[in-house]
C-alpha cells in the first residue's frame, strides 16, 4: 500500500472527458486514504461544473483553489504558474499532476520554481489530447512543441490514458529519460446502467463540445443525405465555440427540423435521449463518451482515431473513416435498417470493456507510479 500522499491536480476547465477523468482517479485517491485537491481555473463556470464541484468539495483535504487561466499561451501564465507554486507550498503537496497542456505547464513551471527555493513536490503530466492536436507543421502547433521540450525536463513522470497519445507525445516531444505509464482512462460499477432509450428517442444522437474537432458538420451533411430519403432524427447535446455555426449549418440544409439541440447535460442522461450514439470526430485522445456508451451496451457509430480503437479492439465493432461523410451516412444508414445487428454487437463490446477499464485498476497503477518516482 502506498503511504499517505498530500496530491494537487491542476487543471484548467474542469469540463468534459478530462475533468471526469480527474474526478474518478481523484475520488479513488482519497478512498484510498489520501489527501487531495485541485486547482483550477476561476475564470470558466456553469451551473452542471459547480455542482459537480460542490459534490466533491468536501472530500478534498488540500481543497479547490481556484486561479485565473487563459486558454492560449500568454504572459499571464507565469503569474498564473506562481498562483499554484504558492498553493503547493501552503499545502506542503508531495504530488503536482498537471493534467492538459495548460495544468501541466503550471504544475511543471510551479515545480521548478519549487526546486530554485530548495522544496521539491513531484510532478506528473497527463496530455489528454490538448496541445497534440494541433499539426507540428502550423505555427501555433510549433510554438506547442517547444514549451512541451522545454517542460519535460521539469517532469519526473509522463502519464498517457492512451497508448496513441504516447505514440503522438514520443514522435514529437521525444523526452526519453522521462519515466511513462499508458494508463488508460476507465469505468465506474453506475457507467454500466443499461442503455434505455425513450419511446420518443431520436435515431442518432451526438454527445461532446460543438467544435470543428468533433465533427460534428460531418453529421449533419450525413444526416442530410438521409433524410432526403427517409424520415431521421439527431438530437446533439452540448456546447461549444462552433454551436452557432453547425445551427446555421442544419438550416442551410434544410434539416433543422430534424435536428435537436438541447445545450450539454450529463451523458447518462443524455443516452435516453437516442438510440445510438455517433462519434465523428477528427481526433481524440481516449474519449469517455465512447467508453460510456460501450458500458451502457449503446449501439456505436465512431471514427478510428486517437484512443477509440484501442476501446474496442479485439471485438466485432467496425470504425469509420474520419471525415467522410459517404462512409458514417451509410453506417447510420445500417444501423436504421438492422438495428439488432447493432444492439448486439453493443453488448459484445460491453462485456470486454468491463473486463480491461476499471478505474479501481487504473487509480492503482497510478499511485504505483506516483510511489515509485517519489522513492517510496
Amino acid at each position: 500500500m502506498v503511504e499517505r500522499l498530500r496530491i494537487l491536480h491542476v487543471l484548467r476547465a474542469p469540463v468534459g472527458g478530462l475533468f471526469r477523468h480527474v474526478l474518478d482517479l481523484s475520488s479513488a485517491q482519497v478512498e484510498r486514504g489520501h489527501d487531495v485537491g485541485y486547482i483550477i481555473d476561476s475564470t470558466v463556470a456553469d451551473p452542471l461544473t459547480e455542482q459537480r464541484l460542490a459534490n466533491v468539495a468536501g472530500h478534498l483535504k488540500l481543497r479547490i483553489t481556484r486561479v485565473p487561466m487563459g486558454r492560449m499561451p500568454g504572459l499571464g501564465d507565469f503569474e498564473t504558474a506562481r498562483a499554484v507554486r504558492n498553493a503547493a507550498r501552503e499545502l506542503r503537496a508531495d504530488v503536482l499532476h498537471g493534467h492538459g497542456a495548460k495544468g501541466g505547464a503550471y504544475a511543471r513551471l510551479a515545480a521548478r520554481d519549487l526546486r530554485l527555493a530548495g522544496q521539491h513536490a513531484t510532478t506528473f503530466y497527463t496530455p489528454h489530447g490538448g496541445s497534440l492536436h494541433y499539426s507540428p507543421a502550423s505555427p501555433q502547433g510549433l510554438v506547442y512543441m517547444l514549451i512541451e521540450k522545454y517542460l519535460a525536463r521539469y517532469t519526473d513522470g509522463l502519464i498517457f490514458e492512451s497508448d496513441f497519445i504516447r505514440r503522438v507525445y514520443d514522435r514529437r516531444i521525444g523526452a526519453p529519460g522521462v519515466p511513462r505509464r499508458v494508463i488508460t482512462n476507465a469505468l465506474q460499477p453506475t457507467d454500466f446502467t443499461p442503455h434505455r432509450p425513450n419511446p420518443d428517442a431520436a435515431d442518432f444522437l451526438f454527445i461532446g463540445e460543438l467544435r470543428h474537432l468533433k465533427g460534428v458538420d460531418i453529421l449533419l451533411q450525413a444526416l442530410a443525405r438521409i433524410a432526403a430519403a427517409r424520415p431521421v432524427r439527431t438530437v446533439i447535446v452540448g456546447g461549444g465555440p462552433d454551436a452557432d455555426r453547425f445551427k446555421r449549418l442544419a438550416v442551410e440544409l434544410k434539416i433543422d427540423q430534424s435536428v435537436d439541440f438541447p445545450g450539454a447535460m450529463p451523458a447518462q442522461a443524455a443516452f435516453a435521449r437516442g438510440r445510438s450514439l455517433v462519434v465523428p470526430s477528427r481526433a481524440e485522445s481516449m474519449p469517455y463518451i465512447v467508453l460510456e456508451a460501450a458500458a451502457a451496451g449503446m449501439p456505436l457509430l465512431a471514427t478510428s482515431v486517437g484512443g477509440i480503437p484501442e476501446i474496442v479492439n479485439a471485438t466485432d465493432t467496425p470504425l469509420l473513416a474520419p471525415g467522410n461523410v459517404g462512409a458514417l451516412q451509410a453506417a447510420m444508414t445500417r444501423f436504421l435498417e438492422a438495428p439488432d445487428e447493432a444492439i448486439g454487437r453493443a453488448g459484445r463490446l460491453k462485456a470486454a470493456v468491463s473486463e480491461r477499464f476499471t478505474v479501481d485498476r487504473a487509480a492503482d497503477a497510478v499511485l504505483a507510479f506516483y510511489a515509485e518516482r517519489l522513492g517510496r
